[in-house]
């Protein structure tokens, strides 16, 4: 038996009992990385590869309670936070995540579903965005989050303001860097840019892959989480998960009659063509 112990990363997210996005999503990936998941359960929902049904928000209390018990426990190397379920939780979340600021957290900001279901109202984004994103090290909204959550009190702003303000009235909240992902821009090709220090630092150009997926989000940032806990830099985690992200996707399943899942473990049905796309012309830095 090996005494080498993995990096520890602990999530707080919702239970989606299809396995394709919240909390499913991330043990999965975290595993797949060589992490050791801890689980906090935020929310439990009623939903299937076609959507979410219902979000039954776990008290407060009780997501203290989990946190701290495994905390006081063992050493935890990133935390990552997901669908949060209820202001309450974010209020919680925010007081431990103060308890331990040298850990990195990364922020996946939930606000609906692939479908478009709403997962968090007015009151949750202006908790996130006063207790938990001056915290983060790193945020991971898609285009229309970042629009929402930089333009929340100009609504005539959302749907016209570019990503490059969006980034730099999020950075302004508090966080070291933003990740805006582009798989909702009517773009040849998914744009993903990286923002910190009020700049663009990079652009990462990926091939657009056909379908819908379920949990992608999950995925990167949890991959991003999982890479900062080996002890990667947030730039070259970045561009890992993305490289693991992006394979996911390309060997994306569809169990259901929804969206397709991706496919987190690919390496492991697959080793002959288990290696990231680097290479292959699908990355290109600017």
């Amino acid at each position: 038996m090996s005494n080498l112990t993995p990096p520890c990363v602990m999530t707080f997210a919702g239970a989606d009992p299809s396995g394709g996005a919240g909390m499913q999503a991330d043990i999965l990936t975290f595993a797949s990385i060589g992490c050791h998941p801890l689980s906090v359960v935020t929310a439990i929902t009623a939903q299937d590869t076609v959507g979410v049904e219902g979000v039954m928000a776990v008290d407060a209390d009780w997501v203290n309670d989990q946190a701290r018990a495994i905390l006081e426990d063992v050493q935890v190397s990133a935390f990552k936070l997901g669908l949060l379920g209820s202001v309450e939780n974010v209020a919680v979340i925010a007081e431990i995540m103060a308890d331990y600021p040298d850990i990195p957290l990364l922020i996946d900001p939930i606000l609906t579903s692939g479908r478009g279901d709403d997962l968090s109202n007015e009151e949750m984004m202006e908790a996130m965005t006063e207790l938990l994103f001056p915290q983060a090290t790193l945020i991971t909204p898609n285009s229309l989050e970042a629009r929402r959550f930089a333009f929340a009190e100009e609504v005539e702003e959302i749907a016209s303001g570019t990503l490059d303000e969006c980034a730099a009235r999020l950075l302004a909240m508090g966080m070291e860097y933003v990740l805006i992902t582009g798989t909702h821009e009517r773009t040849a090709e998914v744009t993903n840019i990286l923002y910190g220090a009020e700049k663009t630092i990079k652009a990462y150009k990926w091939e657009r892959l056909p379908g819908s997926y379920h949990g992608s989000g999950c995925t990167l940032t949890s991959a991003i989480a999982a890479c900062m806990a080996h002890g990667l830099s947030v730039e070259d985690a970045v561009l890992e998960a993305q490289e693991y992200t992006w394979q996911t996707l390309k060997n994306g399943f569809r169990p259901g009659m929804g969206q397709y899942i991706p496919d987190r473990m690919f390496w492991a049905r697959d080793e002959e063509e288990s290696g990231v796309n680097a290479g292959d012309g699908s990355v290109k830095a600017h």
